[in-house]
C-alpha cells in the first residue's frame, strides 16, 4: 500500500464492545474488520476510501438504492457477528472517522458513558414487535359481537330507504368508534404485557403501507430490551396473543434479536 493510498483511508466504526471481538465470526464479510482498543473499549472499525465515503461522495451513493444495500447489509452482518459473543453499542450505517486517532479521541470523551452503556446492555437482547390489523375482518368481527349495532343492522332491514340511509350512517359511525377503541385496545394491552417481560421497551413511529409492503395496517410498532434468560418466557406470550386474537384479524411479527440501536 502506497503513502497515497493511506491518507486515502477513513475509519468506518460498526460498534463498540468491551470483550475482546472474535473477529473469526465476520471473516466472511465483504470487508475486512479489525478493532482498535482504547481505556478497555473494542471499537471494531474498517477503513474505506474518501471516494466512497468522504461527506459529498457519500451524499451521491446515499442516492443509489444497490449502493447502499449492499453497505448496509455488510454493517449488519459484521454487528451481527460481534453480538455472537459480547455485548455491543452499534453504531449506525457510515459513522466515518478520519483518523484513528480521531476516534480515539470520540472514545475518550464518551468513554464512561460508553461503559455505562454496555453494564446496562450486559446479557439483554433487543426485540422487535408490530401488529398489523386487517381492518375488514376486524370490522367483521365488531359487527357480530356490538349488541347495538347488531340492532341497526335489524332495523335498516325493515326501514324505509330513507331512514335505512340514515341507519346505515350511524352504523358506520359507530362501527368507526369501535373499531378505533378496539385497535387502541389491542395495541396497548399487548404492549403492556410485553413490557412487563422486559427491561426496557419503546414505541415507535407507525410505518405507512408503502414501507411495510403490507395490506393490512400496523398498529402497533414496539422494541424491546429483554434479558437474555427471559427471552422465552418473552416469546411465548407473543404466541399467545397469536392464537388469541388470529381470528380478529391481528398478525403479530416479531424479529430479533437485534443490535440494542433503540437503547444506546
Amino acid at each position: 500500500m502506497n503513502i497515497k493510498e493511506v491518507k486515502e483511508d477513513l475509519i468506518y466504526l460498526y460498534c463498540i464492545t468491551d470483550k475482546a471481538p472474535k473477529l473469526k465470526e465476520i471473516e466472511n464479510s465483504a470487508d475486512k474488520p479489525y478493532f482498535i482498543f482504547y481505556q478497555d473499549l473494542y471499537a471494531i472499525v474498517n477503513k474505506v476510501k474518501e471516494s466512497e465515503f468522504a461527506e459529498e461522495n457519500l451524499k451521491r451513493n446515499l442516492a443509489d438504492l444497490e449502493w447502499i444495500k449492499i453497505k448496509a447489509s455488510i454493517h449488519e452482518k459484521v454487528i451481527e457477528g460481534i453480538m455472537k459473543n459480547s455485548c455491543v453499542i452499534p453504531f449506525k450505517f457510515a459513522a466515518i472517522f478520519n483518523s484513528e486517532d480521531n476516534l480515539k479521541t470520540m472514545l475518550s470523551r464518551h468513554l464512561e458513558e460508553f461503559k455505562d452503556i454496555l453494564e446496562q446492555l450486559e446479557d439483554k437482547e433487543e426485540w422487535g414487535v408490530k401488529i398489523f390489523c386487517d381492518l375488514e375482518k376486524l370490522k367483521e368481527v365488531i359487527i357480530q359481537e356490538d349488541g347495538e349495532i347488531l340492532n341497526i343492522d335489524k332495523e335498516i332491514n325493515s326501514s324505509s330507504p330513507g331512514k335505512a340511509y340514515l341507519l346505515k350512517k350511524k352504523k358506520e359511525e359507530l362501527l368507526n368508534i369501535a373499531v378505533n377503541k378496539k385497535l387502541n385496545e389491542y395495541g396497548q394491552v399487548s404492549f403492556d404485557r410485553l413490557k412487563e417481560r422486559s427491561q426496557e421497551a419503546r414505541i415507535n413511529k407507525l410505518l405507512p403501507k408503502e414501507v411495510t409492503e403490507r395490506k393490512d395496517e400496523m398498529i402497533l410498532n414496539s422494541v424491546f430490551l429483554v434479558e437474555q434468560d427471559k427471552v422465552a418466557v418473552f416469546l411465548n406470550t407473543i404466541e399467545e396473543f397469536k392464537t388469541r386474537c388470529a381470528d380478529k384479524g391481528l398478525f403479530f411479527d416479531c424479529t430479533g434479536p437485534w443490535p440494542p440501536y433503540n437503547f444506546c
